[in-house]
């Protein structure tokens, strides 16, 4: 069982907390491994370089990046006032999220079941020293 009182409690957690500018997307309609690609392309960049690698990614999951990083940066800019300049990909990871079941008739009266995969998708930014 935990010591002390219960705001001494919380006040320990919240100075443990990361105070980093992130955004995250929950229940994306793609597969983890689907949305790793792209997230491989933008890890340890800048967020103007990044931002420009999805632009031109022909994948789904780069238009649903795009945007998670976009709101990242305003959280950045709005919440911590830090310069959009200095910014860069400090982590993202997409973690596996609920998975849909679907069914699909086959020959001879068989059925196949589908799997339709969702996603929970984690940018965080960080400022250059």
């Amino acid at each position: 069982m935990a010591k002390g009182h219960r705001s001494k409690i919380k006040r320990e957690r919240n100075a443990q907390k990361d105070t980093r500018p992130s955004a995250k997307l929950s229940y994306a309609r793609v597969s983890v491994q689907k949305a790793c690609f792209v997230l491989d392309a933008i890890r340890g960049k800048d967020v103007q370089t990044a931002l420009a690698i999805l632009e031109y990614n022909p994948r789904y999951a780069s238009s649903l990046i795009k945007k998670l990083l976009q709101s990242a940066i305003a959280n950045a800019e709005n919440n911590n006032g830090m310069n959009t300049e200095n910014l860069f990909v400090a982590e993202c990871y997409a973690n596996k999220g609920p998975t849909m079941k679907r069914v699909r008739p086959r020959a001879q009266g068989r059925a196949y079941r589908i799997e339709k995969r969702m996603s929970h998708i984690t940018i965080v930014l960080d400022e250059k020293k």
